[in-house]
């Protein structure tokens, strides 16, 4: 079991870090935004003369501070050096704060909303779709996946500027934007938790809507395969109710592909979250992305998709480790 089923997954999730990471190492050295030259430029605009020497000087503690300091090679290992001691440098937009501090205040944020929408929706969407399936010669059943039908290709972007126009401008259920009100001071009192969920829940909704349309149709199309099984056609024949046999003996087996599927859709149901907290103005990774994005913060950027590498990688491989608790067969190979 360790040497069939562990190890190779430990290697695997090491490989696809290392990987991923080298990619968020060249990717932004390929722009031609040179962090560096904008910087001095930024305070040259201000109407601040700079001496030649203090311009070379400021470049090489820049460069230093940067990470370009020397050849591509020498920069590769001094990345690696700085990222295993969680060091990604200052940042450009919020010079002098550490992009590790920025991360950190906005990583909770984030971890909260996709936590709790990834779940909800694939718990929901997957009762939903087994009992559509199973019931798919009901009227009601085909109504709900004509619904699902409709709502799966719209993307995030748009579902959440659609509700964000019906909700909060039109009929102004709830605010524009933001994470908490102005000038609150966070607690753990009643009023504050329902704040937060008041401004976190139109965001939550965007995703979780989306995210049942994908799930229930997966599992739709998974229940109709097992109906046709010959332990299902057994037990209607040996007049077991309907209600268990769907439950138990339906639901209970289509469940295990989706736990896979659950792992995968992280990367998808991520970059969603990240484009939903942009229109939301939601104080979380994807406001810090695009800020990052729209000034060319190299260290910011590479510190943003290098987290989200190791915590998508992660969870891929909790997953993974605990499918075997799920489905028995796994265990006896």
């Amino acid at each position: 079991m360790l040497k069939r089923y562990l190890i190779p997954r430990l290697v695997q999730y090491l490989l696809v870090i290392f990987v991923g990471v080298t990619i968020v190492f060249f990717v932004p050295r390929l722009t031609p935004v040179d962090p560096v030259q904008q910087m001095i430029n930024t305070i040259t605009r201000m109407g601040t003369y700079l001496d030649p020497k203090a311009v070379e000087k400021m470049t090489e503690t820049l460069k230093e501070l940067y990470g370009l300091k020397g050849n591509l090679f020498e920069q590769y290992l001094a990345f690696w050096g700085r990222l295993l001691k969680g060091d990604f440098g200052p940042s450009l937009f919020r010079f002098p704060i550490p992009v590790i501090k920025l991360i950190g205040d906005s990583l909770p944020w984030t971890l909260g909303l996709l936590t709790i929408s990834t779940f909800l929706s694939w718990f929901i969407g997957n009762i939903l779709g087994g009992i559509v399936g199973f019931y798919y010669d009901r009227r009601w059943a085909r109504v709900m996946e004509s619904i699902a039908m409709f709502i799966r290709p719209i993307p995030y972007y748009i579902f959440a500027l659609i509700i964000l126009i019906v909700f909060s401008y039109l009929l102004k259920w709830f605010p524009l934007g933001g994470g908490m009100p102005v000038g609150v001071v966070p607690s753990f009192s009643i009023k504050f938790i329902f704040e937060l969920f008041r401004y976190a829940f139109l965001p939550l909704i965007s995703m979780m809507v989306l995210g049942i349309a994908v799930t229930l149709q997966t599992m739709r199309l998974i229940v109709s395969n097992i109906v046709k099984e010959d332990f299902v056609t057994y037990a209607r024949a040996g007049g077991v109710k309907k209600r268990i046999i769907a439950f138990k003996y339906v639901i209970r087996n289509a469940m295990l592909p989706q736990v896979t599927n659950l792992a995968l859709s992280m990367g998808q149901i991520f970059s969603g979250a990240l484009i939903t907290e942009i229109v939301f103005s939601y104080p979380g990774m994807g406001t810090l992305l695009y800020n990052a994005i729209a000034t060319g913060d190299f260290n910011l950027i590479m510190g943003i998709a290098t987290i989200s590498i190791f915590g998508i990688s992660t969870f891929i491989l909790l997953i993974d480790l605990l499918y075997p608790l799920f489905d028995p067969r796994v265990r006896y190979r």
